[in-house]
């Protein structure tokens, strides 16, 4: 993984001290909340409900062990015990105390961590595929050009005060594990006719009160030319963006009020500006220096059959259920990746406890791991196993509370922290998360109902992704009362679709009802072995609202 050169370091720590002084004159009342918020947000520092929440980046979803260690001796040290790990693979700390929080920053600075760019009208922190630079299906490892565009972006002169919040991310194969269709900027990276490795381009995804699929302005952009591409896409909405109206400055209504084919032009035209002056122009040597970081560790040579893994899925039923959903394919003979879901029967999906991070850094170190990964789906990866070593890790991890067998099926939601934190939110989402796994904790009933993405937002902002769940749950505020509409048919993979409203919302002791009466629609309509996500799209939304609204 990418390791901090001496800029890097200095440049982490002076701004860590630059920001305690900030603090001391807003505790002092040198500084008022209006004058301190603009510093504060680019330091990740929200005053969210409750108290201050501190967003911790974690570039393109991956750590060390020694960093994992350090965000659970902060989250003790500092906050209650506890992180909830984001869509945007980032970690939040909900309870922290701003004296305090300058402490923190330097903490994280000695394990080449930070909280730059995590809020803020800026390049917030790319995001990639979780199974880069392991998964069977990869062209290229998504994290080369992600961590090229993070270091271009950061306090980038030009793009530090853009009309509203910019969001990138990076898919290393056809499949889409990194929901790039609705980001303002998604790259994936293709291989054309000759072999030549490049990158196809979208632009003008994203959620929200308005949400969007973007729309491709780059068929195969060359390597050495990603970085004049992507800055000729910043330029165009630099320039043309709306700054009048916060609800329409993101890039998504600029691509939509001039439309896809005047935005390709645009870029089209200073591309070539940026291009025929030479400048950003990619050298190979510096993207050979990026590379050597995430270089694949030195695998064994093993053989694709592991007879004690094999031997471990036929003796153990709970292990074997395990394999089913949270083991996948690794490039490499007898290896495997495993999903570590977050979400645990009745708990706070994406939350990770103190004790479980430290756990999880000794299990990489024991089971030979340099890296963990943070899923857009608030879970963690642990991408280069040995097929022989994981009915040992499954043990450790079950007796850790992090065995669950529930990645992709129903009870692996996705939930933003609501408004038991968020002081933008006008409903819960943990509660209605807990009670909805609670309906369908039987791992017979979720294996027989099979990939089915529930994903809840307790507001218009989506941060739980909610027009992209096979269904939806969007809380909104109805007179004082929460109420909770369901949307169907959406989907944050390579066939990404929004999901649409049934109809009115329900009650927050309605909603779970309401859901498990979607899920018996599907059951009853379903053709072979058709998701819910598949069945709707064959036979509409029409069903699903003759029963859910049938009086």
């Amino acid at each position: 993984m990418y390791r901090y050169d001496e800029f890097d370091a200095l440049f982490v720590r002076e701004r860590a001290e630059q920001f305690r002084g900030q603090v001391a004159r807003r505790l002092a009342g040198e500084l008022t909340e209006d004058e301190f918020k603009p510093l504060r947000l680019m330091n990740g520092l929200y005053l969210q409900l409750h108290s201050y929440m501190l967003r911790i980046a974690i570039p393109y979803g991956t750590l060390s062990a020694r960093q994992l260690r350090k965000l659970g001796y902060i989250a003790r040290k500092y906050d209650r015990g506890y992180g909830h790990f984001t869509t945007r693979q980032n970690l939040q700390l909900h309870w922290s105390q701003l004296p305090q929080v300058p402490d923190m920053l330097v903490d994280l600075a000695e394990v080449e961590m930070h909280c730059l760019q995590t809020s803020g009208n800026c390049v917030r922190n790319i995001s990639a595929d979780h199974f880069a630079g392991a998964a069977d299906d990869e062209i290229e490892d998504p994290r080369i050009l992600s961590e090229i565009l993070r270091q271009w972006s950061t306090l980038h002169p030009e793009f530090s005060f853009l009309p509203r919040k910019f969001k990138i991310a990076v898919s290393g194969s056809a499949a889409d594990r990194a929901a790039i269709m609705v980001h303002d900027i998604g790259i994936q990276i293709v291989r054309n006719n000759q072999g030549e490795t490049g990158y196809r381009v979208f632009v003008g995804g994203g959620l929200g009160r308005t949400p969007f699929i973007g729309h491709e302005v780059g068929s195969f952009v060359a390597k050495a030319d990603i970085l004049a591409f992507v800055e000729a896409i910043m330029r165009v909405y630099n320039e043309s963006g709306r700054r009048d109206n916060i609800h329409k400055a993101r890039i998504k209504i600029l691509v939509h009020q001039i439309g896809a084919d005047e935005m390709r032009k645009r870029v089209e035209r200073e591309f070539e500006e940026i291009r025929q002056s030479g400048a950003l122009q990619l050298p190979e040597q510096e993207m050979q220096r990026i590379a050597a970081y995430f270089r694949p560790p030195d695998f064994e040579g093993l053989s694709h059959i592991s007879p004690e893994f094999e031997h471990a899925q036929k003796t153990d039923v709970a292990f074997a259920n395990w394999v089913k959903t949270n083991v996948h394919p690794h490039r490499m003979p007898g290896y495997a990746i495993a999903t570590i879901s977050l979400k645990p029967i009745g708990q706070t999906p994406g939350d990770c406890s103190s004790d479980q991070m430290e756990a999880l850094a000794d299990l990489m170190d024991e089971f030979g791991q340099p890296e963990i990964r943070v899923t857009h789906e608030q879970n963690l990866v642990l991408p280069h196993l040995r097929k022989r070593d994981l009915f040992a890790l499954w043990r450790k991890l079950d007796a850790l509370e992090l065995g669950t067998a529930n990645h992709g099926l129903v009870t692996d939601i996705i939930s933003c922290p609501g408004l038991d934190y968020c002081d933008l939110a006008n409903a819960r989402s943990i509660n209605i998360a807990q009670e909805i796994a609670r309906r369908f904790a039987d791992l017979q009933r979720q294996h027989d109902l099979g990939e089915l993405k529930i994903k809840i937002s307790g507001c218009i902002n989506a941060c739980g992704h909610h027009h992209v769940g096979h269904i939806g749950i969007l809380g909104v505020d109805r007179k004082g009362v929460e109420n909770y509409q369901i949307l169907l048919g959406g989907s944050g993979a390579e066939d990404a679709s929004l999901g649409e409203i049934l109809g009115p919302g329900f009650d927050s002791e309605g909603i779970a009802d309401a859901v498990e009466n979607v899920v018996a629609t599907y059951t009853q309509l379903r053709h072979g072995g058709e998701r819910l996500l598949d069945t709707y799209r064959r036979v509409g939304p029409a069903p699903f609202k003759e029963r859910l609204y049938a009086r």
